[in-house]
């Protein structure tokens, strides 16, 4: 398949991006429920999926928890200087830290921003995300090179791929 074959939507696609534009369905079997809805299979949508995650066209399918109702109101990401070529180490250590939801690297804009990876860190408060990024801190030794907490101070509406129309 081209690059350029592996990326068109066709209708079927469009109509599985439109269904789940608000989020997979909460039951017992979603993608059969997209499929009665678009008028395929389970088996088809989940290929469909497949294809547009292997393609780029999506990133990824997962839950998008709101922290904030789960009672985590004290969340905060944190930024860390740590050597670059321990990047990858440090990104799956702290990433499947289980107070951590996602982890990542960011490039520095030196002189000003000197922090590289970049970790959100939920606690039900301030204290319980300072403990815990100390517990970050720590693992990371040396390798520290300086951190910083960035409390979030609004919700922002988490969305999903959305098409748009271009007319």
């Amino acid at each position: 398949m081209t690059e350029t074959q592996s990326t068109t939507l066709d209708e079927l696609d469009r109509r599985i991006i439109v269904a789940t534009q608000s989020g997979l369905p909460l039951v017992p079997e979603p993608f059969a429920a997209i499929a009665t809805q678009v008028g395929s299979t389970s088996e088809e949508v989940m290929r469909r999926f497949q294809r547009m995650l292997e393609s780029g066209i999506i990133r990824r399918i997962g839950a998008v928890p709101n922290h904030y109702t789960l009672g985590f109101k004290g969340n905060g990401m944190t930024v860390w200087d740590i050597p670059d070529d321990k990047i990858g180490h440090y990104g799956k250590l702290i990433g499947n830290l289980d107070f951590v939801s996602h982890a990542y690297q960011r490039p520095r804009h030196q002189p000003e921003w000197n922090y590289n990876l970049f970790a959100m860190v939920h606690g039900k408060d301030r204290q319980e995300v300072e403990q815990k990024v100390e517990k970050i801190a720590q693992l990371l030794g040396d390798d520290n090179r300086g951190h910083e907490i960035l409390y979030s101070s609004r919700i922002l509406k988490k969305t999903g791929l959305r098409l748009v129309s271009d007319k």
